[in-house]
């Protein structure tokens, strides 16, 4: 099984290819607000490193947000075209539970801008707080691995390698029923955003 991973949602432009519970090729490049710009070739040269053709994948994985309104529809609408034309198998993960790369009691911090994160927290890939709109002032890091936009609440910056944490977080992909009805988790419509 050939599974076609990406994620767009936010500042980097990550893809990977799992066969039988393997990378087989990766790409992770920061290229915030290009990435429709580099998706295709960069899909080229993940097959050309994978020394496989893009007809043989089974199925894609993709991120479902929270991320930039534009970034998360980059992915989404490719994968969502492959699947459909190629009746393959469609899941997603929440951005910020792919960010976690499965580690132990992490919170995710990802900037949405006006003062307000993105933020969830997750144990081994589990929710602990299901994903938010915060404002930075009511962050409570303590006692958790930040990982993300650290530096929105005074830490440190940190990520772990986003091709990677799809294996990682493979037990945590949702698998499409009905992919026209797919649509991105923006979480700034909720009453959260307005508070």
């Amino acid at each position: 099984m050939l599974t076609l991973c990406m994620d767009t949602a936010y500042k980097y432009l990550s893809l990977s290819l799992i066969e039988d519970g393997k990378i087989i090729a990766a790409i992770d490049e920061e290229c915030f607000k290009k990435q429709s710009e580099m998706v295709f070739v960069k899909l080229d040269e993940l097959f050309c490193m994978a020394k496989r053709d893009r007809l043989a994948i089974d199925s894609v994985c993709i991120t479902s947000g929270p991320g930039s309104y534009t970034g998360v529809r980059i992915a989404m609408t490719i994968a969502k075209t492959i699947a459909e034309v190629a009746k393959l198998k469609l899941f997603t993960i929440s951005t910020l539970r792919l960010y976690s790369n499965g580690e132990k009691n992490t919170m995710v911090i990802m900037d949405a801008r006006a003062s307000r994160a993105y933020v969830g927290i997750y144990d081994n890939g589990n929710t602990v707080m299901k994903d938010q709109v915060m404002n930075l002032n009511d962050i409570n890091p303590e006692n958790y691995n930040v990982v993300g936009d650290g530096s929105l609440i005074g830490k440190d910056d940190k990520m772990y390698t986003i091709s990677g944490a799809f294996l990682k977080t493979m037990n945590f992909w949702e698998e499409v029923k009905e992919i026209d009805f797919l649509v991105p988790e923006y979480l700034k419509e909720s009453d959260s955003y307005y508070r």
